[in-house]
């Protein structure tokens, strides 16, 4: 099932003219793009949806080191995207305009993603399972709270280590009004579940938790 080009979320970015419909991702809309949209509209690494399904269909694209083999999977922000013919690798991020765009990275950053993490559950054997905002839940005794962000080990598959939700960390925002932005955690306020960022260029804006993540 596809989706009408004027009902795209405006984080897309793609042209409002243009054929009627559009790919429907495999996942959230507002959360990602679809990797047809990523390899097609914002690399412009091939012209239709043919060359990009020949494309997985030869393994010449990775996500997050494992190859796509469906063109509807949505690539989700500060996920990676490899082009194996061409030994580029992109991450999806934020614009200061709020729109998606792929920024290119070095190949030894494109073996490790950062993800936040949403929730924790203590399974049997006091084993404790780590649930990330990408989807991904893993086994781990790294120590973190709820909130805190960890950096993916993508070649072993296991989290490195935690970033913890604090003052004086780098931030990054991926939603709200000041998408895109990043900059320094001066204040969390607890009760109002926020935080106060000042950004690069010398900007104080206040950001729920739930609109941004620890990076360093």
């Amino acid at each position: 099932m596809h989706l009408k080009r004027n009902k795209v979320p405006k984080s897309w970015p793609i042209t409002r003219k243009g054929s009627t419909f559009v790919v429907r991702p495999s996942g959230s809309l507002k959360e990602g793009v679809p990797v047809l949209v990523f390899l097609r509209d914002m690399l412009k690494v091939a012209q239709n949806r043919k060359e990009v399904k020949k494309a997985l269909y030869e393994k010449k694209v990775f996500l997050n080191q494992r190859p796509i083999a469906d063109e509807k999977q949505v690539v989700l922000f500060y996920d990676i995207i490899t082009i194996v013919p061409a030994k580029k690798n992109f991450r999806l991020e934020i614009s200061t305009r709020g729109k998606f765009e792929a920024r290119e990275i070095k190949e030894d950053d494109a073996r490790k993603k950062i993800a936040k993490v949403i929730d924790k559950k203590v399974l049997k054997g006091k084993k404790v399972q780590i649930n990330l905002n990408d989807g991904n839940n893993f086994i781990s005794d790294i120590k973190c709270k709820v909130n805190d962000s960890v950096i993916i080990n993508l070649d072993k598959k296991h989290i490195e280590k935690s970033v913890p939700l604090e003052e004086k960390r780098s931030a990054v925002i991926f939603a709200g009004k000041h998408a895109g932005k990043e900059g320094i955690i001066e204040k969390i306020i607890a009760e109002k579940k926020s935080t106060e960022i000042k950004t690069g260029d010398g900007e104080k804006v206040s950001v729920l938790i739930k609109q941004m993540m620890a990076v360093k």
